[in-house]
C-alpha cells in the first residue's frame, strides 16, 4: 500500500461520519508501521472521540504499541479542548514519530498550532499531503467555521426538457423512488432542510428522513413564512415535538397574529423574527445569519422557483447564497401550455448572460433512469473557502 493509498483509507474512515459529526468536520485517521496499518479510526458522531484518538485507542485495545510508527491524519490535530480533550496531546503520548496531514485547520483555536505543538514535541509533520482530496470531504465544516452560516444546497428535480411540474401543477413524482431515497439521504447528511410557506401549503410536506436506517440523523426542518401563515394542523407543526421546526416571519406577523405564534409554540415550534429587504420579503441572509449563530452549518433548500431564485439572486446586488446546486434530472418531457410554465428559478434572473451564477463541472451521479448533476457555485460564497 503507497503513502496515497494510506490516505486514501483515511478519507474513506472519514466519511462513516458523513450527517453525525456537523457542526464538527468529517476526520479519518490511519496508524501505519513498515507499510502496514497498525490502527484506524474516524470521528464517528459529535462528541466522540475524535479520529487520532479513536486510532489510538483500537490500537491500544488490541494491544499494538504504536510507538514509532506514523500516523495519516485528513486534517490537521486539534491542540484545544471541546468536547474532547487536545489530539496533539494524545499523539505526543502515543509516542507517534510523525504525522502527515492532509487538510489545514482553518479553526481559529487550532489554524496551525496543532502543528507547531507537534513539531515542538520532537514529531515530524509534513503537510498538505493529498490536501486538495482532503479538503474535498469537508467543504461544509470550511464553510461554516469562517462565515458562521450555514452552506447552502439548493435541491430541484425537472424533467427533461426542464419542468418542475405539468402544466396543470402536477409535480408527483418527477423522478423515481431511488432518486427520491437519496434526497433522503442527503436531508440526513445536513442539519436543516428549508422550504417557503408556498410549498407548504401546496404540498403539505414533512421535510424528514423517511429511511429504514433508524440511525440516520432527523434535520431541523425551517420555513420561511413572512406572514405566519402555517397551519397548526399541517405535518410540519403537527411533528414539531418529535422533530424541530424552526419559522422565520416577520415583525408586523409576530404583533399582529400573536395568539397564532402561541398556538404554534404550544406544538414545539419555534419561531425567528427576520428583517425584511426592501422589497418587503424576508431577508435571507439575516435568516442564514440567525441558523448559524443556532449551530446550523448546513442547509438543503427544497422549494419553488421563487425561492430558488430569491437565494441565487438575491438583493438588489442578485448576490448568490448558494454553495451547491443538486439538479435531478428526469427522462421524461412535460411540454407547457405557454401560460403555466413551471420553472426551477423564476421571479427574478439577469439580463445579460455575462451576470450568470457560474457553476463547476457537475459530478455526475446516476439513479435508476435519473440523473443528479452536482454543481458548486463558483466564486461567491466560495471564496471563503480559499
Amino acid at each position: 500500500m503507497t503513502e496515497r493509498r494510506f490516505m486514501e483509507h483515511a478519507i474513506s474512515l472519514a466519511l462513516k461520519g458523513s450527517g453525525h459529526t456537523n457542526p464538527n468536520p468529517l476526520v479519518g485517521a490511519v496508524i501505519v508501521r513498515d507499510g502496514k496499518i497498525l490502527a484506524e479510526g474516524w470521528h464517528h458522531e459529535y462528541g466522540s472521540l475524535h479520529a487520532e484518538r479513536d486510532a489510538l485507542e483500537s490500537a491500544r485495545k488490541n494491544g499494538i504499541d504504536v510507538r514509532g510508527a506514523e500516523i495519516y491524519v485528513t486534517l490537521e490535530p486539534c491542540c484545544h479542548y471541546g468536547k474532547q480533550p487536545p489530539c496533539t496531546q494524545a499523539l505526543i503520548e502515543s509516542g507517534i514519530r510523525k504525522v502527515i496531514i492532509g487538510s489545514r485547520d482553518p479553526n481559529p483555536l487550532v489554524n496551525g498550532r496543532g502543528k507547531e505543538i507537534l513539531e515542538q514535541a520532537g514529531i515530524e509533520v509534513v503537510e498538505d499531503f493529498m490536501k486538495e482530496e482532503c479538503d474535498a470531504i469537508n467543504p461544509v465544516f470550511f464553510h461554516y467555521i469562517k462565515a458562521k452560516n450555514p452552506y447552502v444546497i439548493l435541491k430541484y428535480a425537472v424533467t427533461a426538457d426542464g419542468m418542475t411540474a405539468t402544466s396543470a401543477g402536477n409535480s408527483r413524482w418527477i423522478t423515481g423512488e431511488t432518486a427520491r431515497k437519496n434526497v433522503h439521504l442527503t436531508r440526513s447528511r445536513v442539519m436543516a432542510v428549508m422550504t417557503g410557506i408556498k410549498t407548504v401549503k401546496a404540498d403539505d410536506p414533512l421535510l424528514n428522513v423517511r429511511l429504514e436506517d433508524k440511525t440516520l440523523r432527523q434535520p431541523v426542518r425551517v420555513v420561511l413564512d413572512k406572514n405566519l401563515e402555517i397551519s397548526c394542523e399541517s405535518k410540519l407543526v403537527q411533528t414539531a415535538c418529535e422533530n424541530a421546526l424552526y419559522v422565520f416571519t416577520s415583525g408586523q406577523a409576530l404583533r399582529e397574529k400573536s395568539v397564532h405564534a402561541e398556538e404554534l409554540k404550544k406544538y414545539g415550534v419555534r419561531i425567528f423574527e427576520a428583517g425584511l429587504t426592501d422589497e418587503k420579503h424576508l431577508d435571507l441572509e439575516d435568516v442564514l445569519s440567525k441558523l448559524g449563530s443556532e449551530g446550523i452549518d448546513s442547509l438543503l433548500v427544497e422549494s419553488g422557483g421563487e425561492l430558488n431564485a430569491a437565494f441565487l439572486f438575491n438583493g438588489k446586488e442578485k448576490k448568490c447564497l448558494a454553495d451547491e446546486i443538486h439538479v435531478y434530472v428526469a427522462p421524461k418531457l412535460a411540454g407547457n401550455d405557454g401560460k403555466n410554465i413551471f420553472s426551477p428559478v423564476r421571479g427574478r434572473g439577469i439580463s445579460d448572460l455575462d451576470e450568470s451564477v457560474m457553476l463547476s463541472r457537475p459530478d455526475v451521479e446516476v439513479f435508476g433512469d435519473d440523473v443528479l448533476l452536482k454543481y458548486k457555485v463558483s466564486g461567491g460564497r466560495q471564496c471563503l473557502q480559499e
